[in-house]
């Protein structure tokens, strides 16, 4: 067969033509990758419109809405009956469920976050580390919560949120360096730590106190304050957040809270074998 021969003049061969030469059609991979992608939009948008995953996915609005359908027949995107934007679905954390470790935590800190959210009638997030980013895997809206969103699969940022800063100052200082190369520090409100050696510093003062606080770094209006979940090794694999609206969960408030959210952290890291060397811990 000469180089130059026209493609359109050989004969396609079946096999390859409606599976690849890997068995796989082609077709059939974009429309996952396509598929995946929309979840992770979902993920770090916390919810949007079919336009908006259009947009996103660059393609047309009907294949955007096939997508978010198909999903939701699955029961892995959301779609409220009042038409707004496509979430997430609960179907995401059956699939989260197999994974042992994140699992184990999410179980073992199930009655402490119900727990803090009663006490202290705010939001309590439990997040774990994922790609860069913290990404919340549990959450209980106390008595007083005026949010209505649904963290629960969200990715936030590290640098400007207590949970990430909890995270992030748990880290090896090579690890903690590398995924600050890869995601700066944007500026998310007029108070968001935009300086390396600030919030180096920042993360020194959160390992010597056992956690972190945020005021409106993430979102004005909004505070929180996190403490570290430990394995059996010591090291911080998760942490549990107590946030609320700045007008009302003030940094003297959280300062009060703050002994209470230690101890439940702790408890906590012990159900998933953390043994610290001064038991009074």
């Amino acid at each position: 067969m000469s180089p130059n021969t026209p493609r359109s003049s050989l004969a396609p061969d079946p096999a390859t033509e409606q599976n690849g030469s890997d068995g796989v059609t082609p077709g059939g991979v974009q429309s996952v990758d396509r598929a995946i992608t929309v979840l992770e939009v979902l993920a770090r948008t916390g919810g949007s419109t079919v336009t908006e995953v259009a947009a996103e996915l660059g393609v047309h609005k009907s294949t955007a809405s096939r997508l978010l359908s198909a999903l939701e027949l699955r029961g892995l995107v959301h779609h409220p009956s009042d038409g707004s934007r496509y979430q997430l679905g609960f179907g995401i954390l059956r699939l989260a469920h197999a994974i042992p470790g994140r699992l184990s935590v999410v179980a073992e800190a199930r009655d402490e976050v119900r727990g803090l959210a009663r006490t202290h009638s705010e939001t309590v997030n439990l997040a774990v580390l994922r790609e860069g980013h913290a990404v919340n895997v549990d959450q209980e809206m106390g008595p007083s919560s005026v949010a209505t969103h649904d963290w629960i699969g969200s990715l936030t940022p590290l640098h400007a949120t207590a949970s990430g800063k909890v995270l992030l100052a748990g880290l090896p200082s090579d690890e903690r360096a590398q995924i600050l190369r890869t995601h700066g520090l944007p500026a998310l409100t007029g108070r968001t730590i935009t300086s390396r050696k600030q919030l180096e510093r920042q993360l020194i003062d959160v390992v010597a106190r056992g956690y972190a606080t945020v005021c409106e770094e993430f979102e004005i209006g909004l505070n929180s304050v996190a403490v570290p979940v430990r394995d059996h090794l010591g090291t911080v694999i998760a942490s549990i957040s107590v946030s609320g609206p700045a007008f009302r969960f003030s940094e003297e408030t959280m300062a009060d809270l703050v002994e209470d959210l230690k101890e439940a952290g702790l408890r906590v890291s012990r159900r998933m074998g953390y043994a610290p060397l001064d038991d009074s811990e």
